[in-house]
């Protein structure tokens, strides 16, 4: 099985033959530990090796949150890779999709049918070198908050992991809120992730619970934390707290 071998040691103990390519992995944990680092640690050696991304992630409310994410949590510069990647970002005031530019695409992922028009377009867009097209999206409980589309834009996102092998898929999900609805989607991923944390001081750590078809070490590592990144994980929290879910539950 391909893999992405990553250059972090603390992945290089927990996965030595690396992340196998082309299946779906799921980071879950209570809000605030970690999942953003985790998740975006692997985005950075996924670009690193000349892959493609597709941000779908919830809480960033644009493409420059998640450059200046990416900078503090890994010391990438987003702007050396805008030929690799696609940024949709969540507009739930219009019916489908809205392009801004080549990079940025305003789109209602709160419903199922614009996760098919969005996956399209990144794999029509996107070059296919390296290990691939790597679809992130973070923060997917978000969505659950939805009355009229949460269920049914979850049972879309399952169907999307467990029959699309063609690309991977790198997921994030808190599991403080909805922890039922959350468990149809820990089940259906390939790969399972699980994080946590303690304080004070604030400590984050993280498991694998399983990995479809290569070995890894089952056991909690602490995951190190540079300067800042706290801050910043905590305004991401306050973000989908304050503005997120509000607009979601209106739909």
């Amino acid at each position: 099985m391909d893999t992405l071998k990553s250059s972090v040691s603390w992945i290089n103990n927990l996965l030595p033959e690396g992340l196998p390519i082309k299946t779906s992995t799921v980071i879950t944990g209570p809000g605030g530990s970690g999942k953003p680092l985790i998740g975006e640690t692997f985005v950075s050696e996924w670009l690193k090796k000349g892959g493609s991304i597709a941000f779908m992630s919830l809480q960033y409310p644009n493409a420059d949150f998640i450059s200046e994410s990416l900078k503090q949590i890994t010391g990438l510069d987003l702007n050396d890779y805008s030929k690799q990647i696609i940024f949709y970002q969540l507009d739930v005031n219009i019916e489908s999709i809205v392009e801004k530019d080549s990079l940025n695409i305003c789109t209602n992922l709160v419903k199922p049918e614009v996760w098919d028009t969005c996956l399209q377009i990144a794999k029509k867009r996107l070059p296919n070198k390296g290990p691939g097209l790597l679809v992130f999206s973070s923060a997917i409980n978000l969505l659950l908050f939805s009355p009229t589309y949460g269920e049914k834009v979850l049972e879309k996102i399952i169907d999307i992991i467990e029959n699309d092998k063609s690309i991977t898929y790198l997921l994030s999900v808190s599991t403080t809120a909805k922890k039922e609805e959350i468990s149809k989607l820990e089940k259906a991923a390939d790969n399972l992730f699980i994080s946590n944390s303690t304080k004070p001081p604030l400590k984050l750590f993280m498991r694998i619970k399983r990995v479809k078809g290569i070995p890894f070490l089952d056991k909690e590592i602490q995951i190190p934390i540079k300067p800042g990144v706290l801050n910043h994980i905590k305004g991401i929290a306050e973000h989908s707290r304050s503005k997120v879910i509000p607009e979601i539950s209106k739909i």
